[in-house]
Parts: structure tokens; C-alpha cells; sequence
């Protein structure tokens, strides 16, 4: 059974792109979202394994919406994306419940993969 991913990224254009590259790559994008209150939505309607959570959500902080995700039961495991280097987060990354952090460029099906095999939440 294919991991089961929740996109949250307030580009339309990234989230089609990823979707694309995911799927491709054989997991199954069960839904995405622009921002928290859509992302806790789909969160509970599509219980996925893994939630990508873009940093910089526009107005909204994606190290915010990862706390909330983590709070849910049975929570997925949520990777904490971002076009920026990671250096420019690395603190704020290290404290967070993220399971890991991935750069836009290298996101694949495999990446993720590696990551929920490594059993962090």
C-alpha cells in the first residue's frame, strides 16, 4: 500500500508540481491545502502518513500548523519543506516536531520514503 501524503503549500503551481512528482514516484497525494485551517481539514477527512508542510505558509507559519498536526491522534509523520536552505531555519527546524526537514529540490517519493522508515515523527 502506497504512503498516503498531505501537501500543504500556499503555491498552487508547487502543489501540482509536487503531486506530480510524487505520484510518479508511487505514493498516493491524497490532498493538499493552502493553509492550517484547510490543511486540519483534509488532515481529518484523508488521515494520511505524511503531511509536507511548506515553512512559509504566506500570513501563516508552517512551524505552526506542524505543532498542530503532531497534536492529533495517531498523528502522521509531518516534513517540514521549504525552497530557503535549511541553515536559514535550523534552529526553528530542530525545534519542531517535524520528522525531518526536506528542500523543495530534492522532495521524492524515495526522500519521503527514507524518512518515515526512519520512524521520527
Amino acid at each position: 500500500m502506497p504512503l498516503r501524503c498531505l501537501i500543504v503549500d500556499d503555491s498552487d503551481h508547487f502543489k501540482e508540481a509536487a503531486r506530480l512528482l510524487l505520484e510518479a514516484d508511487g505514493l498516493a497525494v491524497v490532498g493538499t491545502a493552502s493553509g492550517s485551517a484547510e490543511a486540519l481539514r483534509r488532515l481529518e477527512e484523508s488521515r494520511p502518513d505524511v503531511v509536507l508542510v511548506d515553512i512559509d505558509l504566506g500570513v501563516e507559519s508552517g512551524f505552526d500548523l506542524a505543532r498542530l498536526v503532531v497534536r492529533v491522534t495517531d498523528p502522521p509523520h509531518v516534513i517540514l519543506i521549504s525552497a530557503y536552505e535549511e541553515s536559514d531555519f535550523a534552529e526553528m527546524i530542530a525545534a519542531s516536531p517535524a520528522a525531518a526537514f526536506l528542500p523543495k529540490p530534492a522532495l521524492s517519493g524515495r526522500a519521503i520514503a527514507e524518512i518515515v522508515a526512519g520512524g521520527a515523527r
